[in-house]
């Protein structure tokens, strides 16, 4: 199964608040069969201990140590937010990308994030794009 699939990418979302962003990233891997629903629960356990807001207007929820047990599959749910979601007196997230990695992948789907997100013009790029298609490439050059 690959990490991140046309069916992983949500466009046009919109949320009342972070944990039904949250929960959302967390739907899109537990429908698609990267996860068991408790995964979800685990994702708003980490952001209650600390914020998965990285900046550019991304967030990156995923679970807590000990939660990979409700992983079967790395994968990622990208889901784009165009009026954003306030992660905090601050922050906000247009692109929340939620992470579950097994078998230590976890460290190495973010650092690739990290790569792709840390550029403004990529966030950007994927924040305009009109088709789940258009995220899909942008994101497989780089988790190749």
């Amino acid at each position: 199964m690959e990490i991140l699939k046309i069916d992983n990418i949500k466009l046009a979302a919109s949320f009342v608040n972070k944990n039904e962003a949250i929960r959302e990233a967390g739907r899109i891997l537990v429908k698609n069969g990267y996860v068991a629903p408790g995964y979800i629960d685990c994702m708003l356990q980490r952001e209650s201990v600390i914020s998965t807001y990285v900046g550019n207007n991304v967030a990156v929820p995923h679970g807590i140590s000990g939660s990979e047990h409700y992983i079967y599959q790395s994968g990622i749910s990208v889901v784009v937010v165009p009026d954003g979601v306030k992660y905090s007196d601050i922050d906000e997230a247009k692109l929340i990308i939620g992470i579950a990695g097994r078998d230590g992948q976890h460290m190495d789907i973010l650092g690739q994030i990290a790569m792709i997100c840390s550029e403004r013009e990529n966030v950007e790029e994927i924040l305009h794009a009109k088709t789940q298609q258009e995220i899909l490439e942008i994101f497989q050059k780089e988790l190749a």
